[in-house]
């Protein structure tokens, strides 16, 4: 999740991503196949799976990190590999917005993966895909579920460095986190689900460290947080270090590193690290109707949640893809062909 985003700027975003997905969304991910690269490129996935495996031997933290990279792709102008390009006379990264800057990691593993691939079969699989498999196979790595990843995805020439600055937030309040999922064609069970993505990985002290002392302004607490938490969360990331606070916390402090529903089991518990976990339980003034009942589900049965956030995540990854003559395939990750 990324840093807040003013509510008319959110609205602007909404527009603007409804156009995309009702230009080319439908159609071009009706031409994507799980069996896209079995005849030019037959061990991606395994390639994709090495690459991951070794980088994840000396970086624990790598697996979130690129499951998180699909969402900041796929939310900005659809999974086009966008987030990847490097700032050049004509492009201003989005790996340099507020949500991505000194938070968005992974992207030398997604090099690697590249140059691997590019060795294999030169000039065939995009980046785009290459993102999309990296999350999969994440999930995966970490005990979660496995589902089909559809490709054929091609890369984008440009990047959308204002688009990036509207992904969802860590302080967006629910209202606008549905709103946000629902332009790109998510509904309240996909979003309840990929939230769920927060079971492994880590957030700095300064995304939420204002749940702990000064929420909403008040000069006291959120009064969601569970007591004994509030008093675990204080000692590691004390007010004294003030915004500037980057200590990692575990988003979900029962099984860090394991892909489960106990994130859910948290939330119940007024244990959700951000925000934005939380409010899907205890948003106030009903605003948690249709969420907080997914979320209880979630919590008790880790089958169903597997289940939903498979769905979930294929579905984010049709957001928008170019296919057919849109876009090419780029030869390095960071850079057009053109340069």
């Amino acid at each position: 999740m990324a840093a807040p985003s003013p509510v008319p700027a959110v609205l602007l975003a909404v527009c603007a991503l409804l156009a995309v997905v009702a230009l080319h969304g439908a159609a071009g991910a009706q031409q994507l196949s799980a069996s896209y690269y079995d005849g030019s490129c037959p061990n991606v996935y395994s390639t994709v799976r090495r690459v991951i495996q070794q980088a994840r031997a000396s970086d624990p933290r790598i697996l979130a990190s690129l499951i998180r990279l699909q969402f900041h792709d796929c939310f900005v102008n659809g999974c086009d590999g966008s987030l990847l390009l490097d700032d050049s006379p004509t492009i201003r990264s989005e790996k340099n917005s507020n949500p991505n800057a000194n938070s968005a990691r992974g992207f030398p593993v997604l090099d690697d993966i590249k140059a691997a691939l590019e060795t294999a079969c030169p000039g065939t699989v995009s980046c785009a895909d290459i993102v999309v498999l990296a999350a999969e196979v994440s999930v995966e790595l970490a005990g979660g579920p496995s589902w089909s990843v559809m490709l054929g995805r091609r890369d984008s020439t440009t990047a959308n460095f204002g688009g990036s600055n509207n992904l969802p937030a860590t302080t967006d309040d629910l209202n606008v986190l549905k709103q946000k999922f629902a332009a790109v064609g998510l509904d309240d069970t996909d979003f309840v689900a990929l939230q769920g993505a927060h079971t492994i990985g880590r957030a700095q002290c300064r995304f939420f460290q204002d749940r702990l002392d000064n929420f909403a302004g008040t000069g006291r607490p959120d009064p969601t947080l569970d007591g004994a938490f509030l008093d675990t969360l204080r000692q590691s990331c004390p007010a004294s270090a003030g915004t500037d606070n980057t200590r990692l916390n575990n988003l979900d402090p029962a099984t860090p590193d394991v892909f489960d529903n106990s994130y859910y089991a948290n939330i119940v518990r007024n244990r959700g690290l951000l925000r934005s976990d939380q409010v899907m339980l205890s948003a106030p003034g009903g605003a948690a109707s249709t969420t907080a009942p997914i979320v209880q589900r979630f919590a008790g049965s880790q089958a169903d949640f597997f289940g939903s956030f498979a769905t979930a995540m294929t579905k984010m990854g049709n957001i928008a893809p170019l296919t057919g003559n849109m876009g090419e395939i780029r030869r390095n990750c960071r850079v057009v062909n053109r340069s």
